[in-house]
């Protein structure tokens, strides 16, 4: 499992795809979280604004990442 490190109390589902360099633009986070292809905590999840705190985990393509504080 991969992790990001985020500053914030939060990071949006779109930003933290990006974040991870699992999409590489914003146009492509929309599309395959609105298309379904994107888990949160084990659950597909469809909101790009959907926001994430740290111990939380999201996954795509087989990929999974866990969201960090610094």
């Amino acid at each position: 499992m991969e992790n990001i490190t985020i500053r914030d109390d939060f990071i949006k589902l779109g930003q933290a795809l990006k974040l991870a360099g699992l999409v590489s633009s914003g146009i492509e986070a929309k599309i395959v979280i609105q298309d379904g292809e994107v888990k949160v905590n084990g659950e597909t999840d469809t909101r790009r604004g959907r926001k994430l705190y740290t111990g939380d985990t999201f996954e795509y393509n087989g990929q999974q990442v866990m969201v960090n504080k610094a």
